[in-house]
């Protein structure tokens, strides 16, 4: 199977790639790419990188700056436009196709949802920001993206926009290796309140569900993509603790949360809003999962039972 990764050069990128050996990457940094055939492209306009699309499979984009930065005008700006053009141009190219792809899944995120403390959020959840989340932003990177998505004129191609979650697993950038290691530092207590759900899925099941999704061909439209047990953030920190032997952590106040994203040039929304989503469409049609339970996940990515 001939996969086309968009963006794929990091984390998700390189977890995707171990599920199907053909895949393509689309980069601005092939020479940098050891785990996939590379082929350059800027993410904004047609040029050879296009012919790689003709009869392929799939079409998976994950491409978009990272979100783990200071929200300045330019990083805003690189953000949106990231994202947005990556898929217009995405869909100009399969437009052009001779035999186009049969799908094309391109990512979106859980926190597109409002934040909440209350019921969870499935597909037809409330999108809207919220200013104790401070999440206007992203709600807007969020709703741009999944409209040019929408707009993309490819009638021979599915279209799947997956709100995908928090992602936990072993390969090099993922939030794991970051509270792994914090927690192993005793630094793995709450953070801000620890009432704050998170919602996540193990690097298996997502992998996983990108395949059920290919191959589904009645999929299509909005998939959340995240595990069916969002827990709290405190539950999470303790989850950690648990699983690499810590029996306390520090915990990290609003205002040290304040302090630490403004050295460590990242901002505290990524932690303290509340994301409590479901896979509402997954469950219904069918799809199982391998882990459905953060501390039993954690111990497979460590290799504890």
């Amino acid at each position: 199977m001939k996969v086309i990764l968009a963006g794929g050069s990091g984390f998700l990128g390189r977890t995707l790639a171990r599920r199907f050996p053909d895949a393509v990457v689309l980069t601005r940094r092939p020479a940098e790419i050891d785990f996939a055939r590379a082929v350059a492209w800027d993410g904004r306009t047609i040029g050879d990188w296009a012919r790689e699309l003709d009869g392929a499979d799939a079409v998976v984009n994950l491409a978009g700056r990272s979100v783990n930065c200071r929200y300045t005008a330019r990083n805003r700006r690189r953000m949106m436009d990231s994202r947005v053009l990556s898929t217009r141009v995405l869909g100009e190219a399969i437009a052009r196709c001779a035999t186009p792809p049969p799908v094309w899944l391109n990512s979106s995120t859980a926190t597109i949802y409002l934040h909440t403390f209350g019921a969870p959020h499935d597909e037809s959840g409330i999108v809207v920001a919220a200013p104790e989340a401070n999440d206007a932003f992203s709600i807007e990177v969020a709703t741009a993206w999944e409209a040019e998505f929408d707009r993309a004129a490819t009638p021979a191609t599915r279209k799947i926009a997956m709100r995908t979650a928090m992602v936990f697993g072993n390969e090099a950038g993922g939030v794991h290796d970051v509270l792994r290691r914090l927690t192993r530092l005793w630094m793995g207590g709450r953070m801000g309140s620890g009432l704050q759900y998170v919602s996540w899925l193990h690097a298996d099941d997502f992998g996983r569900a990108v395949e059920w999704l290919i191959a589904n061909r009645r999929a299509s439209g909005i998939y959340n993509l995240c595990a069916p047990t969002p827990l709290t953030n405190g539950e999470m920190m303790a989850a950690l603790r648990r699983v690499h032997g810590r029996s306390f952590g520090l915990p990290a106040y609003r205002w040290m949360l304040e302090i630490g994203a403004f050295f460590l040039r990242t901002e505290t929304e990524l932690i303290l809003k509340s994301r409590r989503v479901v896979p509402g469409r997954l469950l219904a049609e069918g799809f199982s999962f391998l882990h459905s339970t953060l501390e039993e996940a954690l111990r497979d990515l460590a290799g504890v039972r």
